[in-house]
């Protein structure tokens, strides 16, 4: 019977099978090698996966807040006493409000011409004001160069004169620096049906009246001093009441339901939001506002306030966790298979590195032809000259295939 006809390689190759094949090595390094990779996986998935970052719980981070604030306190300033009406706004009581620190205030301001007030709109003549833009930050300019006072003549303005002096000296209002901020935060996680707030049980009304945050002494208490707010941010009360500033109070809800609800707890941390508050254009925070009212003769006035101030966000994060079948069987299997990756470090170092690699790959790889075909048997006593170890510390399991190597 004449021969099969041989089959192209690539068919060979593509419809071949591969199966692991066990060998162990005794070899001190390779053994250390791969028992400390496998201790340090295991000890990453039991100290940080598990006890660190809780994988075995379910989370829910889909937080429901509700922010109400309310600031307490009088003050002085310009000759009169102002409470929390003249210097917080918006009055809502929302997450986010200013407390007014200092302003600059242009009365009686009218529909009109005047000179513009800015040093920029310096002028000698008319012929200065006509190449220059059509507006400025006070009003339409008229091509007109007149007098400002006895000594300084600047571009005239249509608008509201005068014209705001924004660059005048004005005192800060210390007493702001011991106005005190109540927080009412209620928060809610829907997945697990918690429900929260930084406010003490019912019948301790009294006892929160007297109390004042501090980090270590009070960190519960929801009441804090505006001062002790800008410190705890890292910032000087004077110099941010003077520019004005965005502060963060953050609040958060981090919270393991496998324990008791009530310790659940909220943190307060502090931070300035406005990241360029050194930089040269538009330093800290101010806003203009204005009132308006009719005068004697009728026409229509305002009062102009550029008022600086401390803005305050009050911001609510968290999340809750709660023990779960699900991730903890997944991370469990994770953990185990992680521990194969030493098999694959000792592998490489086997293969690559150690003396009689050769050896251990002649030992490790094996191709079995077909049955059928007549192959010579490899016989795992027989050894080529010089091999690592000798052919008498080899031994072969006639039940499970397993090669024993000494090295």
């Amino acid at each position: 019977m004449p021969p099969p006809c041989p089959r192209p390689r690539w068919v060979t190759d593509f419809f071949s099978y591969e199966t692991p094949k066990s060998v162990v090595v005794k070899s001190w390094v390779v053994g250390v090698v791969n028992r400390g990779v496998q201790l340090l996986i295991l000890a990453y998935f039991v100290g940080w996966v598990f006890l660190h970052e809780k994988a075995y719980q379910v989370r829910d981070t889909a937080i429901e807040s509700s922010v109400v604030t309310k600031v307490k306190g009088i003050g002085r300033y310009g000759g009169r006493v102002l409470d929390t009406a003249d210097y917080v706004t918006p009055p809502e009581g929302t997450s986010v409000f200013v407390v007014i620190t200092k302003q600059i205030r242009t009365e009686n301001q009218a529909q009109g011409v005047c000179p513009e007030s800015d040093a920029r709109y310096r002028c000698v003549a008319d012929r200065d004001c006509r190449g220059r833009g059509p507006a400025t930050s006070s009003g339409e300019l008229t091509g007109r160069c007149v007098p400002r006072d006895e000594t300084l003549r600047t571009c005239e303005i249509r608008g509201w004169c005068p014209a705001e002096l924004d660059t005048v000296d004005v005192p800060v209002m210390l007493e702001a620096e011991n106005f005190t901020l109540l927080i009412k935060n209620s928060v809610r996680f829907p997945r697990f049906g918690f429900e929260g707030a930084n406010l003490p049980p019912h019948g301790s009304g009294a006892e929160l009246g007297r109390c004042r945050f501090h980090p270590e002494r009070d960190p519960l208490c929801p009441i804090l001093r505006l001062g002790d707010v800008v410190r705890l941010a890292g910032q000087d009360f004077l110099r941010l009441a003077s520019t004005g500033g965005v502060l963060g109070i953050k609040i958060g809800w981090l919270c393991d339901l496998d324990h008791a609800w009530e310790r659940c707890q909220p943190r307060y941390s502090f931070t300035r939001l406005d990241g360029l508050a050194g930089a040269p254009l538009a330093p800290g925070y101010n806003f203009r506002h204005a009132r308006y009212y009719r005068w004697q003769d009728g026409t229509e006035r305002r009062t102009l306030t550029k008022a600086f101030g401390i803005r305050f966000d009050v911001l609510v994060y968290g999340n809750a966790g709660k023990f779960g079948i699900v991730p903890t069987l997944i991370n469990t299997v994770a953990a185990f298979t992680s521990i194969g990756v030493g098999t694959v470090l000792c592998d490489i170092i086997l293969l690559n590195f150690l003396k009689g690699a050769e050896h251990y790959k002649a030992r490790k790889f094996e191709e079995v032809p077909e049955a059928g075909f007549s192959a010579p048997p490899a016989s795992p006593t027989v050894c080529p000259p010089g091999t690592l170890g000798g052919c008498s510390r080899d031994k072969q399991s006639t039940d499970s295939g397993t090669f024993s190597l000494g090295l």
